[in-house]
C-alpha cells in the first residue's frame, strides 16, 4: 500500500498531505455513520509518523463536524516525525484543539473520554510492542472504552504470522484504507479488532490490480462471471451424475444434508451411497436422490460412470471405508474429500501423497492439522495449504468464517461470506454437497470451490439478517435462491 500511495501521489498528481486529508475525511465519514452524537468526548492518540498524521487530521475534522470535546494525545516516544505529521500538527495548533504531550506512559492520567481513536502506529509494524509503547497500550486498553483504529490497531501485524500473545490495541472497529489487511481474515485478528470496514480513498486501482500477490478477495462480480446459466433444451444428463459416499448407522444426518445440498445446487442426478440402514431416512428426506448401499458399491460399482464423486460426511472411520477411499484414490478420479475421509487420510499419509489432481479437500482447523501436522498460526496453515495445493495440483479449502481457497496456481482466494450465526453442525456437510453438484455440472475444481464457498456463505448471510442462528438445513434450502440471483434472474 505504500507503493500505491507513492504511485497515486505521482500520477494523479496529489500532494501526500492532501492524500492524508482525503484518508482522514473517509475515516471521519465512516466514523460518523455510527458515532453521530457530537457531545461525546473523544481522545485521539497520535504517534509521530503518518498514522499519527492521519489522527491529527481526523481530530481537526471532528472539530469541524461539531465535536467540541476532542483531545489529542501526542505520543512522544521518538525523536523522528514525518513531514505530514508536522504539517497537520501546525494546523491543529491553529485550531486551538486541546492537546497533551505524552513523553512517558506514566504521564497518561485522568483520561476522560467516551471514545478513543487509535492513530499511534501504522501498518509497518512486524514485531510485538515493547517498552513504552507496550506500557501505553496496556493503559489504553485498561480504560475499556470503545476504540476506533486508523488503518490498523497499534501493535497489529498487517500480514505474516500473528503472535500468540497479542499485546496491541484492542479495537472495537478498524477503519482501513482502500483494501483490508490480509490478517483481518485470520481468526487471531479477533484479539485486535472486533470489526473492520474499508473506505475508498481513490488510490490508483489499476496499479493495485497489477501488483504481484498470492492473495485475492472473492467478490460478487467474480461469482457472476463464473456462474453457469441453464440453457434451453438441456436436461438432467446435461448437469451430471453426482455420487455421494456418506453416512453411517450413527450419522445419517450428515449424508442427508450433503445429498440435499447437492440436489438443490443443481446436479442432474444425485446418488447417495449409504448404509442399508439409512435407506428409509434418505427416501423420506430427499426422494429425488437415488440410493446405493455401501456393500453393493464396494462389490460392483464403477466410479467412471459418475461425473463427480464426494466422500466423507458422516462416513465413519472403519477398515472397510479406508479400503473404499483407497480404491477411489487409486482410480485417479478427482474427488471431494471431507470429514471422516479426511481423518482417514490423516492416518494414511501414503494416500495423501496419491491424491488425484483436480481433487478438493475441505478441512477445518483440527482436520487440517491432522493431515499436515500441528501449526502454531493460521498464517502458517495457509502457507502449508499453498504448498500442497501447488505440489499435488489440488484445491485445499481451509474452512473458517473466512475460508481460504488455496488453488494449484499458488493463489489464495479468500472467501468473505459467512458469519457466526452459521456456527452449527452440518455446515461442512452442506458445503460438500454444493461442491459435488458444481463439479458434476462441469465446473473446474478451482471454480467450484470459489463459487461454492461464496454461495454457501452468502446463503448464511441472508438468513442471518433475519434470525439469530442459521441451521444447515435452512442453508441448503437457501442455496438455489442464491444461484438464481447470480444467474441474473433477480
Amino acid at each position: 500500500m505504500r507503493q500505491v500511495d507513492e504511485f497515486t501521489i505521482t500520477q494523479q498528481p496529489i500532494a501526500s498531505i492532501d492524500l492524508m486529508e482525503k484518508a482522514a475525511r473517509a475515516f471521519v465519514k465512516c466514523f460518523l455513520k455510527t458515532e453521530f452524537n457530537a457531545s461525546k468526548r473523544v481522545a485521539v492518540f497520535c504517534g509521530k509518523g503518518n498514522n499519527g498524521g492521519d489522527g491529527l487530521a481526523i481530530a481537526h475534522l471532528l472539530l469541524n463536524n461539531g465535536y467540541e470535546n476532542v483531545k489529542v494525545y501526542i505520543v512522544n516516544f521518538s525523536t523522528k516525525q514525518s513531514d505530514d505529521f508536522t504539517i497537520n500538527l501546525q494546523r491543529l495548533d491553529e485550531s486551538k484543539c486541546k492537546k497533551v504531550i505524552i513523553n512517558h506512559p506514566t504521564e497518561l492520567k485522568n483520561v476522560k473520554a467516551d471514545l478513543i481513536i487509535d492513530a499511534i502506529l501504522g501498518s509497518g509494524l512486524n514485531k510485538p510492542l515493547t517498552a513504552e509503547y507496550e506500557a501505553l497500550v496496556k493503559l489504553i486498553n485498561k480504560l475499556q472504552k470503545k476504540v476506533y483504529a486508523v488503518d490498523v490497531p497499534t501493535g497489529f501485524f498487517a500480514e505474516g504470522a500473528l503472535p500468540k500473545d497479542y499485546n496491541g490495541i484492542k479495537a472495537f472497529k478498524t477503519i482501513c484504507f482502500q483494501r483490508p489487511k490480509i490478517n483481518f481474515f485470520f481468526p487471531e485478528s479477533a484479539n485486535a479488532t472486533a470489526l473492520y470496514e474499508v473506505v475508498d480513498i481513490a488510490l490508483e486501482e489499476t496499479f493495485i490490480d497489477n501488483l504481484p500477490t498470492d492473495f485475492y478477495l472473492t467478490e460478487h462480480a467474480d461469482i457472476s462471471k463464473l456462474i453457469q446459466h441453464r440453457k434451453p433444451f438441456t436436461h438432467k444428463g446435461t448437469y451430471g451424475h453426482a455420487l455421494l459416499i456418506a453416512g453411517s448407522a450413527e450419522a445419517m444426518g450428515a449424508a442427508l444434508l450433503s445429498a440435499k445440498a447437492c440436489l438443490l445446487t443443481g446436479a442432474g442426478l444425485t446418488t447417495a451411497c449409504i448404509p442399508a440402514s439409512g435407506l428409509t431416512a434418505l427416501n423420506s428426506a430427499v426422494p429425488e436422490v437415488m440410493s446405493l448401499t455401501r456393500d453393493e458399491y464396494t462389490r460392483i460399482e464403477n466410479p467412471t460412470k459418475y461425473k463427480a464423486i464426494a466422500i466423507g460426511p458422516g462416513l465413519g472411520i472403519t477398515s472397510l471405508n479406508e479400503k473404499l477411499l483407497e480404491s477411489l484414490i487409486l482410480s485417479a478420479r478427482p474427488l471431494v474429500i471431507d470429514a471422516d475421509a479426511i481423518n482417514i487420510l490423516g492416518e494414511r499419509p501414503d494416500l495423501l501423497e496419491k491424491l488425484p489432481a483436480g481433487s478438493i479437500i475441505t478441512p477445518h482447523v483440527k482436520e487440517f492439522d491432522r493431515l499436515f501436522g500441528e501449526h502454531d498460526t493460521w498464517w502458517e496453515r495457509v502457507q502449508t495449504a499453498k504448498i500442497w495445493s501447488k505440489k499435488k495440483q489440488i484445491v485445499v479449502v481451509l474452512k473458517n468464517q473466512f475460508s481460504f481457497v488455496c488453488v494449484p496456481t499458488g493463489k489464495v482466494l479468500i472467501n468473505p461470506t459467512g458469519n457466526p450465526a452459521m456456527a452449527q453442525g452440518g455446515m461442512g456437510d452442506v458445503l460438500t454437497g454444493v461442491l459435488l453438484a458444481l463439479l458434476a455440472q462441469g465446473y473446474t475444481a478451482t471454480d467450484a470451490a470459489v463459487v461454492g464457498c461464496y454461495i454457501h456463505g452468502r446463503a448464511g448471510d441472508h438468513l442471518a439478517a433475519e434470525q439469530f442462528v442459521v441451521t444447515a438445513s435452512q442453508l441448503a434450502e437457501r442455496v438455489p435462491f442464491e444461484m438464481r440471483i447470480f444467474a441474473g434472474k433477480d
